[in-house]
C-alpha cells in the first residue's frame, strides 16, 4: 500500500531542521550542514552523490540512509529546498542545488506560489512546480508514484504543513548531537499525539539518534 513518508530528516537536539539565513552559500542556513554529518559519512550517501563509490561507512546510519531511498515513486519539496530564489522566477537559470543529474530519478513536485514550466533533468528527474497547495501536490505525486511511496523531502515548513494536515504516514527523524538554538523548529506548536503520531522505532548511534513515528 502506498505511503507518504518523511525519511532521514535531520534535526538538532532542540528540534531545529535548518539554521537561519539560508543562502546559496548556506543552503540549510547557518550551521545547518552540521545536522547531516551522520548521513554524509555513509556508503549510501557517497555512492548516491558520487563522492566515493567504494567508500563510506556501513552499519545503522547507512541502513537508515539506504531505506530512505527505497521504494519511492515521487518526491515533494518546498520552494526553499529547490533553491534560494525568492518571489517570481526571474528566468529559468536556477536548476537546483544538485547539478544536471539530481539524486531523485523520479518526478519531483515543488511547492511554489509562482508558476514555472517543468524542468527535465538527467537521470529521470523532472521538477514540476505546483502553485495550488499541498493537497494538489500530493495528489499529483500519488498519481506519478503509482504503487510506490511518496517522500516529503522538506524543508521544515513543508513537513509541518503535511503533519498538520495528517497526510504523513511515517516520519523518520535523525537527531544529531548538535544544539542550534535558532532556526526553523519542526515541533513548535505541534501536538503530535493529538495528530495521531506515536513512536514506532528508536535506535542510537554515535552520530545520530534515529526515531520513527507512525500515524495510527
Amino acid at each position: 500500500m502506498q505511503k507518504v513518508r518523511v525519511n532521514a530528516f535531520s534535526l538538532s537536539l532542540d528540534g531545529f531542521g535548518a539554521g537561519p539565513q539560508q543562502s546559496q552559500q548556506d543552503p540549510l542556513g547557518l550551521r545547518g550542514m552540521e545536522l547531516h554529518r551522520w548521513v554524509f559519512a555513509t556508503r549510501n550517501f557517497q555512492q548516491t552523490h558520487g563522492t566515493d563509490a567504494a567508500g563510506g561507512s556501513t552499519g545503522i546510519d547507512n541502513d537508515f540512509a539506504t531505506r530512505a531511498m527505497q521504494g519511492l515513486g515521487a518526491w515533494i519539496l518546498g520552494r526553499n529546498m529547490f533553491g534560494p530564489v525568492r518571489g517570481p522566477w526571474p528566468d529559468a537559470s536556477w536548476r537546483g542545488w544538485w547539478g544536471e543529474d539530481p539524486p531523485y530519478h523520479v518526478p519531483v513536485f515543488v511547492l511554489t506560489h509562482h508558476p514555472r514550466e517543468p524542468l527535465v533533468m538527467e537521470g529521470g528527474t523532472t521538477f514540476h512546480f505546483v502553485t495550488d497547495g499541498i493537497e494538489a501536490a500530493l495528489q499529483r505525486a500519488r498519481e506519478a508514484a503509482g504503487p510506490l511511496d511518496v517522500r516529503i523531502g522538506g524543508g521544515v515548513a513543508t513537513v509541518r504543513a503535511y503533519l498538520q494536515a495528517r497526510l504523513i504516514d511515517e516520519l523518520h527523524l535523525a537527531f544529531a548531537p548538535v544544539l542550534l538554538g535558532v532556526g526553523e523548529n519542526l515541533f513548535a506548536g505541534l501536538d503530535l499525539p493529538a495528530l495521531g503520531y506515536t513512536v514506532k522505532e528508536q535506535v542510537a548511534t554515535p552520530a545520530a539518534t534515529h526515531v520513527t513515528l507512525v500515524r495510527e
